[in-house]
């Protein structure tokens, strides 16, 4: 799996989902409960994950819709 998009916005990662499913991508939402343990104040970002196959496309939508997507590092 690769990252496609980082951030603590939680209205972002709603969205991204959103798009993502549209376009019948699959994604996993990485990091969810150590956001909540350090008590939801927002320093811990999530992480968006979607399978190698579809990181082209994903980061495509997400571009396309205004999100800033990870890039490879």
């Amino acid at each position: 799996m690769k990252e496609v998009l980082r951030t603590n916005d939680p209205t972002a990662i709603a969205f991204a989902k959103s798009l993502l499913a549209g376009e019948d991508i699959d994604c996993f939402e990485m990091d969810v409960h150590m956001s909540v343990l350090e008590g939801s104040i927002g320093v811990l970002p999530r992480r968006l994950m979607v399978l190698d196959r579809d990181l082209f496309m994903a980061r495509a939508t997400l571009r396309d819709n205004g999100l800033t997507v990870t890039e490879d590092r």
